[in-house]
């Protein structure tokens, strides 16, 4: 089997993933929680939630670690705006965008870090890189000395030379240099503060994400993720720090997305120009928003309109038809016969070939655009089939086998598939064979009033019914 490779953002290539052991660690920079959850948000969440669905499907067990960053200038401002504490505005926010992704179909992490119960680790880790010279305090500040790790800008592929002629920071008369950034904050009047060697203050952005990942996930861990937005000076500060105080890399692989983009600039709330997940799934099924999301290389930056949406509706409502089609005709399992007929042949062999292009496409950085565009290609081999077709116990068993496998790739792992209402192990479909097979004899005894009245009941529960010359069909809408 072709191994995993990635795109390494600290490489500038792509690499053949390595895993430690059977446990892959991921560590994903959460949101700032001061605001409701966007679209920008959600790309993320749904592109790691692929990742972590796909590499159990390949047998590793996956832990991810997933921070809130609820102690922050935008949180406070807030707050004082509001009247109320950083604490309730961060608590509300970060259940507006739990609710968001579980609405998304999201996997929930398996530790969600908040920076405000962490500041003992953090403070840990400052004093660390105090003691090795990496670090100095002054007037209730702690500043990181970016000359005392020559490394830096290796991950935005920087020379600190570089960054010092083309690069603006912030003015502080307090650092040495200008390229040096906050570890510790000194308090502020209505600010929240802990007590500190340093005295009264708060954490400094980066120094959390370090911090906590070293809690939960140790050094050099599989998979660090974000925005391409944070590479710099986010990640880059992280790697800074975090390899200044243990002389062990942070991450061994560095995966990030593109931008999802509004009016062509990037989706933002603190510039306004953005379109909240609630607000998108009042329109849109989360299958379809899902589909929209991964139709695009996760490292392509992708444009939101409600047109885009629209127009990628129509080949993932065919897709659906397709699989509702299969769904429909399929029976309990029966003895198949002992030979294959050419047509059943054939799509068995088109189930097989599909499979394996999907782990290839998911093998080389996560590809889900080409994996969906594999999935199409059998779509388009099974709608041939079910024009064609026989009803017998082999087509019955081939059938089965392309629900199986879309129900597995596109569903179970993508998530792009409707699968809540088209579950025929269930009791969906045995009571819909039995309202059909009503139907069907209210209409030989002509009696049509009923049968319509039937019909059009089904269809206000959005379910289709469709006369056919092999009888009554159903889908869903």
């Amino acid at each position: 089997m072709v191994a995993i490779q990635v795109y390494n953002t600290l490489t500038r290539k792509k690499e053949v993933f390595e895993a430690k052991n059977e446990r892959v660690n991921i560590y994903v920079c959460g949101v700032t929680p001061y605001d409701e959850t966007h679209l920008g948000h959600a790309r993320p969440s749904v592109i790691w939630d692929v990742i972590k669905k796909y590499l159990r499907w390949q047998g590793y067990q996956v832990y991810h670690v997933q921070n809130f960053t609820d102690i922050d200038d935008k949180i406070i401002a807030r707050a004082l705006n509001e009247g109320k504490t950083a604490q309730e505005i961060s608590s509300y926010y970060i259940q507006d965008y739990l609710e968001s992704m579980a609405a998304l179909g999201v996997e929930e992490a398996d530790v969600y870090p908040k920076v405000s119960e962490h500041i003992p680790e953090i403070i840990g880790l400052i004093e660390v890189l105090i003691a090795k010279g990496h670090a100095y305090a002054v007037n209730g500040n702690v500043f990181f000395d970016v000359l005392s790790f020559p490394e830096y800008g290796k991950l935005s592929n920087q020379k600190l030379d570089q960054l010092q002629a083309g690069t603006r920071f912030e003015v502080d008369p307090d650092k040495r240099n200008p390229m040096d950034f906050a570890l510790w904050k000194a308090a502020k009047p209505g600010e929240p503060a802990w007590d500190s060697p340093w005295g009264k203050g708060r954490p400094g952005w980066h120094i959390e994400c370090s911090a906590m990942s070293q809690k939960y996930l140790g050094c050099e861990f599989e998979f660090h993720g974000g925005g391409a937005d944070l590479v710099f000076p986010h990640h880059e500060n992280e790697i800074a720090q975090s390899e200044a105080a243990t002389s062990k890399p942070l991450a061994k692989y560095w995966l990030h997305n593109g931008m999802l983009n509004l009016k062509n600039a990037k989706m933002s709330k603190s510039e306004g120009n953005f379109v909240t997940v609630k607000q998108v799934l009042a329109k849109y099924p989360k299958e379809l928003v899902r589909f929209y999301i991964l139709s695009n290389h996760y490292r392509s930056e992708l444009e939101f309109h409600d047109s885009k949406l629209d127009e990628v509706a129509r080949g993932w409502q065919r897709f659906n038809d397709c699989v509702q089609k299969v769904a429909s005709v399929i029976k309990e399992q029966q003895d198949p016969v002992e030979e294959l007929a050419a047509l059943d042949a054939q799509l068995l062999e088109a189930v097989e070939e599909t499979k394996q292009q999907f782990i290839a496409a998911m093998n080389d950085d996560f590809n889900t655009a080409l994996a969906i565009a594999n999935l199409f290609e059998l779509q388009s081999k099974v709608n041939s089939y079910l024009a064609n077709f026989e009803p017998s116990p082999m087509s019955n068993c081939v059938l089965q086998q392309v629900y199986k496998l879309f129900k597995q790739l596109a569903g179970d792992i993508l998530g792009v598939l409707k699968l809540d209402s088209t579950n025929v192990e269930g009791l969906t479909e045995p009571l819909m064979d039995l309202i059909l097979r009503l139907r069907t004899e209210l209409r030989k005894e002509k009696n049509y009033q009923l049968a319509d009245m039937i019909r059009d009941s089904l269809e206000e529960l959005n379910i289709l019914v469709e006369d056919t010359p092999q009888g009554p069909r159903w889908k869903f809408k």
